[in-house]
């Protein structure tokens, strides 16, 4: 069925009985979760325990939405429902899925592909004149690369290098992945301030949908810096890293841009996760292109 088992948590043995000794091994209790997922790369946690240790269950999903792992349950029970269940199916065991997102099943993550890609070839070949004169312009007027790339977290917490028109003189890299950027930023360059105000300097980002690293529609993704900062102080943060990043997403065609509220922009970046539609998407960009790219907080 295409899943690699990494391993197991148990609270009363160190190792499998004899019938499963071939099995993966036993990596330690469940209190060791939080730690194992923070220095292992995994994707989902399947709970199995029996009926008189529902009170742990709470514990378990909470540690893995604030890392931002999914989360399944093979049920002793239907008496324990988290908000909003969707019931799946798993080798003829029910499972329950704390989380209901679209985009897991097949056909829809196909679809919304497909039209990632034709979208973004679309808008390369459409903007191409502006990318150009955006090129020279760069180039002429500040020495350095004309394309910034930086480090940002995307699809199930893979890090992917994301691509920008580059908008700033030429920085360490420590200060530009740990600094944010403020108002009237010495940083900026003359042709860069008009860039980012309206949000040319995103174009580039139809290459990373190409990639694959990217969405046209979906979470805008942060740097890994700041995603660590915010996963301990936002409740649910790393929800948002279910799915594919996007260029624009729900929050940003509500406004919620640049130096706004993290908060909201999670509630609407996980509303959007579970409500998903490909007429979802279509509203979204066309909210996009009729609000304008101007952006009053991009800095």
């Amino acid at each position: 069925m295409g899943y690699e088992v990494v391993g197991f948590l148990d609270d009363y043995q160190e190792k499998h009985e004899i019938p499963y000794q071939n099995y993966k091994p036993i990596f330690g209790k469940i209190d060791d979760l939080e730690s194992i997922l923070n220095d292992r790369i995994i994707d989902e946690v399947i709970i199995a325990l029996p009926l008189d240790a529902h009170r742990k269950f709470g514990h378990i999903i909470n540690v893995c939405e604030k890392i931002g792992v999914k989360t399944l349950i093979i049920p002793d029970f239907y008496d324990f429902l988290p908000s909003r269940p969707y019931f799946d199916n798993f080798a003829e065991m029910p499972l329950i899925n704390v989380r209901d997102i679209p985009l897991d099943e097949f056909r829809n993550r196909i679809f919304k592909r497909a039209f990632d890609i034709v979208f973004s070839l679309v808008a390369i070949i459409i903007t191409a004149p502006v990318m150009l004169a955006s090129v020279i312009a760069i180039k002429l007027t500040s020495p350095g690369p004309i394309i910034f790339k930086q480090e940002r977290v995307g699809l199930n917490r893979r890090n992917f290098m994301m691509y920008k028109f580059r908008s700033m003189n030429v920085l360490p890299e420590s200060a530009s992945n740990t600094e944010w950027t403020v108002e009237n930023d010495p940083r900026r360059t003359k042709v860069g301030t008009f860039l980012r105000k309206t949000s040319l300097d995103e174009l580039p980002q139809f290459f990373n949908v190409l990639f694959g690293h990217m969405s046209v529609v979906g979470p805008r993704p942060e740097r890994p810096y700041f995603v660590e900062q915010f996963k301990e102080e936002v409740p649910k943060y790393m929800v948002k890293h279910h799915i594919r990043p996007g260029i624009t997403g729900w929050a940003q065609s509500n406004g919620l841009r640049g130096d706004t509220s993290i908060e909201e922009r999670i509630k609407h970046d996980i509303f959007y996760i579970e409500n998903w539609t490909f007429l979802f998407d279509i509203k979204i960009i066309w909210r996009t292109i009729i609000n304008g790219f101007i952006n009053k907080n991009a800095y």
